[in-house]
């Protein structure tokens, strides 16, 4: 080896180290959890090209799924000719889309991918929500002009259930479909699914995981929803009286739901019924179209301590007192390199602690290992 491939090769290798030890923007305060960017997580297949990225799922294995525009439905003509791909098969060595709905195990190796229209089930039109419940089966919405349902699968799959009916819709009331549904999540203790039913309504509604039945709905506060209130935003005071776009829903193990409320740069919390709790904002006054609170998620740890929050607007995930609601900390920035996001847009967490972070711009999700967790909050 010459000594200018030696010189080139060190520097690499120290490229490499500095983004493994955390070279992704932190803010670093005592009492949060402290996370490095893996950059070589996950290991695509060679010829896979993703699109959009939106829908992110960690399972019961710790296997890591994602959903993404494919690239014949979504890359821009000129996009395709200089990839010489989006097509299948491919036009030239790269590439060819990548199946809707991958997933890899925790080493990010490649296990399955599969999607796309099919037999006794509407496929939507814009895949935008992804999640895999406690029984291994998984929930798929879209966010396109008439998805108004939510599609639940096998692992490997097989479909199951189909929730609504595409263009069916009638507004936030409904107790029969949804209307571009953003996400949802299977709560083990109760069977039940939660949907951020966001896109086309306001509120979070609730059906039963195994038959589709409709359980109960709700909007901001815990009221009726209105879908006549003008939305906009406002940075004083209490917020709005109606959800501006429910983008995500988790749930607590002590029975608390957190429900994202995007274009409010707010988080709501209620009980499984519906009863409002509290709410708290982050950035509050920030102006973007995007908003600040696209995802939030508990922690894996056993009192879930904290909350991260994918803040598309200023491009960091943030960490919140789970109690309190107060930002304590953020790691990530706006960009394209390792541990930065072109869009930051859903938040996934494993069994271990790591968090998963998926961006839509650059279509790809990244893995933040936890390298350190403080004994107790301040």
């Amino acid at each position: 080896m010459t000594s200018t491939r030696k010189l080139l090769f060190g520097i690499s290798i120290l490229v490499i180290a500095l983004f493994g030890l955390g070279g992704q923007a932190q803010q670093r305060t005592t009492g949060v959890p402290v996370f490095q960017v893996d950059p070589f997580w996950p290991k695509m297949p060679d010829k896979f090209w993703t699109g959009l990225t939106r829908g992110l799922s960690v399972d019961a294995q710790d296997h890591v799924w994602f959903a993404h525009d494919t690239v014949e439905g979504n890359a821009n003509p000129a996009t395709k000719d200089v990839l010489g791909a989006a097509e299948n098969p491919p036009l030239a060595e790269c590439c060819i889309a990548a199946p809707p709905i991958l997933e890899f195990d925790a080493a990010g190796n490649y296990v399955q991918g599969w999607g796309g229209p099919g037999q006794g089930y509407d496929w939507p039109k814009q895949i935008h929500g992804l999640s895999v419940d406690y029984k291994g089966n998984v929930w798929v919405s879209g966010e396109g002009q008439g998805d108004h349902q939510i599609i639940k699968f096998t692992r490997n799959g097989k479909f199951i259930l189909q929730i609504g009916k595409p263009g069916a819709s009638k507004g936030s009331n409904d107790t029969e479909n949804v209307n571009r549904a953003a996400d949802m999540v299977v709560y083990p203790k109760t069977n039940e699914l939660f949907v951020a039913d966001g896109y086309g309504n306001r509120r979070v509604v609730v059906f039963d995981a195994d038959t589709g039945k409709y359980k109960r709905h709700w909007g901001a506060y815990g009221n009726k929803p209105d879908d006549t209130i003008k939305l906009t935003r406002r940075a004083e005071g209490d917020g709005e009286k109606s959800f501006n776009l429910v983008h995500y829903v988790s749930v607590s193990k002590d029975d608390l739901v957190y429900v994202a409320d995007r274009n409010n740069n707010r988080i709501q919390v209620f009980t499984i019924d519906g009863k409002f709790v509290k709410q708290g904002f982050v950035s509050k006054d920030t102006l973007s179209s995007n908003g600040t609170v696209y995802s939030v998620i508990p922690s894996a740890d056993p009192q879930q301590r904290f909350l991260y929050v994918a803040d598309a607007g200023n491009g960091h995930v943030r960490i919140l007192n789970r109690q309190t609601l107060e930002p304590i900390g953020f790691f990530g920035r706006w960009g394209r390199g390792p541990g930065e996001f072109y869009l930051l847009h859903n938040l996934a967490v494993d069994s271990k602690g790591n968090v998963y972070a998926a961006s839509i711009r650059d279509g790809r999700v990244q893995k933040f290992v936890l390298k350190s967790l403080p004994s107790s909050t301040n």
